[in-house]
């Protein structure tokens, strides 16, 4: 019984030290965000955080006047700004646009350590999103999210509904994201911690790029500018500590409880093939808000406004006509139904 004991007390000591001795290189040849940036970009300093912004129809480039609405964009996991490009100057012929790197992502400032509130949480970054809105003067915003945005989007629906004219949820992960809750004691142990930079390396090389082609209903249709700016954000220092903080950040616990709080005009899109988000649960999140619209667009993947920018141009084009125009979440109750709230495809 003693060696057995012997024996396991090695096992256990081999488990809780190996992981820790285990080397974890520096990467090599980061460089920082403002080295990437666009000539058009912006870091804005919210809290102390440099976030990285791009804005599309505002009056000026330089002097930043009051508007009453605005578009606000906010991207999905492992995404940033770039992935608007295609439609954010289509959306600012309606009005201006607003998008920015969510802490984690692009080239908004990756801290390691903080105080107050965990910067890569959808919690802060909601309010991030209301203090961005008051530097650029905008009054109330059409907020849209995609994926892990949606959660964020909804938060700030939820508890900013003074700030918010209408949302709309894009594929949003609110049922999903993040680690499934049973591991989450384990990635925050010290030996995860350590080890965790190592595996979201992953997302620099093959499982990127599979993941990316995993979000496209034809992913022949992906181009090398596309693959490019996906990996661009790669090169930035301590890419890696900031996207393991992001699996480790905590996550609302009541989704259902934010959703039915959001009392504002709400849309919702998903890709009839979107293996990330699937249709059925971008449905079910519709249910809970009421007078919700789903609009589902046929032959696509998790990523509407990137692989058909023209049908989701098309559907935030009506929604927003109805939503602004009659400026009451009731006047979005036309049209055909499905089971529980309103859809069309």
């Amino acid at each position: 019984m003693q060696l057995v004991a012997i024996a396991v007390a090695g096992i256990v000591a081999a488990l809780v030290l190996v992981p820790l001795a285990w080397p974890v290189p520096p990467l090599e040849d980061t460089v920082s965000p403002e080295s990437l940036a666009d000539s058009d970009a912006r870091f804005i300093e919210i809290d102390g955080l440099s976030v990285h912004c791009k804005a599309w129809g505002f009056p000026s480039s330089n002097d930043l006047p009051g508007v009453d609405t605005a578009f606000l964009l906010l991207h999905g996991f492992g995404a940033s700004v770039f992935s608007w490009q295609t439609v954010a100057s289509q959306l600012s012929a309606r009005m201006p646009v607003l998008a920015f790197d969510r802490p984690g992502y692009g080239l908004t400032e990756r801290p390691l350590t903080w105080a107050g509130t965990n910067p890569y949480s959808p919690d802060a970054q909601a309010e991030m999103a209301v203090r961005l809105m008051d530097h650029f003067g905008i009054g109330r915003a059409v907020v849209v999210g995609h994926s892990a945005g949606g959660t964020v989007a909804a938060l700030l629906a939820a508890r900013h509904p003074e700030r918010v004219a209408a949302v709309i949820l894009e594929d949003p992960a609110i049922f999903a994201g993040g680690p499934p809750a049973f591991l989450t004691p384990l990635f925050r142990t010290p030996q995860m911690k350590h080890l965790g930079p190592l595996i979201a390396r992953n997302l620099g090389g093959k499982a990127g790029t599979d993941f990316i082609r995993s979000a496209w209903h034809d992913p022949s249709r992906i181009t090398e500018e596309t693959y490019q700016g996906y990996r661009t954000p790669l090169r930035v220092h301590d890419w890696d500590r900031a996207l393991w903080q992001v699996t480790l950040a905590p996550r609302p616990s009541d989704v259902p409880g934010v959703m039915a709080g959001v009392a504002v005009p709400a849309l919702f899109i998903t890709g009839d093939d979107d293996r990330i988000v699937p249709p059925a649960d971008t449905g079910r999140a519709a249910e809970l808000v009421e007078g919700a619209r789903l609009v589902t667009i046929a032959q696509c993947g998790h990523i509407a406004h990137e692989e058909r920018p023209t049908a989701f141009i098309e559907a935030v084009d009506a929604f927003v006509d109805e939503a602004l125009g009659a400026g009451a979440p009731a006047a979005l109750a036309s049209g055909p139904t499905v089971p529980g709230r309103n859809s069309e495809s």
